[in-house]
């Protein structure tokens, strides 16, 4: 299938996937990330993977990397517990019956690079597309270089250049919520900071002003790299310890002190910054963010896209982030992504069969700007109920 040529602009977890994808289908791609590695940006730690995201990689990866990636993600208790700050419980949300797996995002992202990592150019700044005369889409870099396909694939997440470029009027906004995102190692002492009830899908401990500590577990089923010598020798794996994802989140202007300053400090200053904000809290959850990795904590600026109407299909289309980045509250965003690259892979399958490019690119729109938009105006609701973030704006 020598037609179309992909040219998909950034490498996270949704443009890798609908790599792997392509390849599974014959169809030619390229990947083109700035980042210089896959390890040079803080991206997060722990992924939850629904039934959504668990299927899109069945669909998408060989038979043995997929079982890799089941190798590797933890199967945590199947529900949801929420704590005030001085531990009392609150509420116990039931799990809906799908899939819900505790996945290591770094982990995830080195399965999906094997096999296509001989197509994927890392440190390469995308600038600009510009439209050929024959309908094809050149995209242009800061070196320079431009490569010209028959498809532009935006997979550049929420800071999007694509998509500013593309759909100018989609606007990403601040949620109004800030977090702190880190992770405690589980060892043998370390498992007694925690109660046997935060071993699940997540865990809210909420406090006055809807500031929040949020804990999730990663516990891999078998050491990664072992999995991969067993499972998938080509997929190179480091041995990751188990560990709890430790997130403190609260409004910005609960922060004491700005954007740029909180940007700046160093992790050992935000954990204590941190531990100021819960004095009063219940001591074992003090204790919980005294045992953070001061070097793994991130400070991030929690952001969510604002859904928009219907636009005119063109050979460029959106993925993930690109279009539809979400609050973090409904645990959602990258299964999304990763649906998407499903649903554009079965597209641009169509049109290499014959179908017309225009009208397979079509279908997919409308069919992911539903469910994720959706995603979008569901998790934000759910940050406005919990946690205190602004309201989606209407428009």
């Amino acid at each position: 299938m020598p037609y179309p040529h992909v040219v998909i602009i950034g490498a996270g977890l949704g443009g890798l996937c609908l790599a792997q994808g392509l390849r599974q289908r014959g169809i030619r791609f390229s990947v083109y990330e700035r980042d210089m590695s896959l390890t040079s940006r803080q991206q997060g730690y722990r992924i939850h993977m629904d039934t959504h995201g668990d299927r899109a990689l069945e669909d998408m990866l060989p038979p043995e990397l997929y079982r890799l990636f089941r190798a590797t993600a933890g199967v945590p208790q199947q529900w949801t517990p929420v704590f005030d700050d001085q531990l009392r419980q609150l509420a116990v949300l039931a799990g809906d019956g799908g899939t819900h797996l505790a996945v290591d995002r770094l982990t995830l992202r080195r399965i999906l690079l094997t096999g296509v990592a001989d197509a994927v150019r890392f440190g390469t700044r995308f600038t600009h597309y510009r439209l050929e005369a024959n309908g094809r889409v050149a995209a242009c870099f800061a070196d320079g270089s431009e490569v010209i396909g028959d498809v532009l694939v935006a997979a550049d997440g929420a800071n999007s250049p694509v998509r500013r470029q593309y759909l100018p009027h989609a606007r990403v906004v601040d949620t109004g919520l800030r977090q702190l995102y880190g992770k405690v190692p589980l060892t043998k002492a370390s498992r007694s900071l925690f109660m046997e009830e935060m071993f699940a899908v997540f865990t809210p401990v909420i406090g006055p002003g809807k500031q929040y500590v949020g804990v999730a577990p990663v516990e891999f089923p078998e050491p990664p790299a072992r999995a991969a010598e067993r499972l998938a020798p080509t997929a190179v794996l480091d041995d990751i310890a188990d560990y709890m994802t430790v997130s403190f989140g609260t409004r910005r202007e609960y922060v004491p002190c700005d954007d740029a300053q909180l940007q700046a400090m160093t992790g050992a200053e935000l954990q204590r910054m941190s531990l100021r904000m819960i004095d009063r809290w219940h001591p074992q959850v003090r204790r919980i963010v005294e045992h953070w990795l001061p070097e793994s904590i991130v400070p991030l600026t929690l952001r969510t896209s604002v859904p928009i109407s219907a636009w005119q299909t063109s050979h460029i289309t959106p993925l993930g982030d690109a279009v539809h980045a979400m609050s973090p509250a409904g645990g959602i965003g990258a299964n999304t992504a990763l649906r998407d690259a499903r649903l554009l892979a079965a597209a641009l399958e169509e049109a290499a069969d014959g179908r017309r490019l225009i009208d397979a690119l079509a279908d997919y729109e409308t069919a992911m700007t539903r469910y994720g938009f959706d995603a979008v105006r569901a998790s934000a609701a759910n940050g406005q109920r919990m946690l205190g973030q602004d309201p989606l704006p209407m428009s």
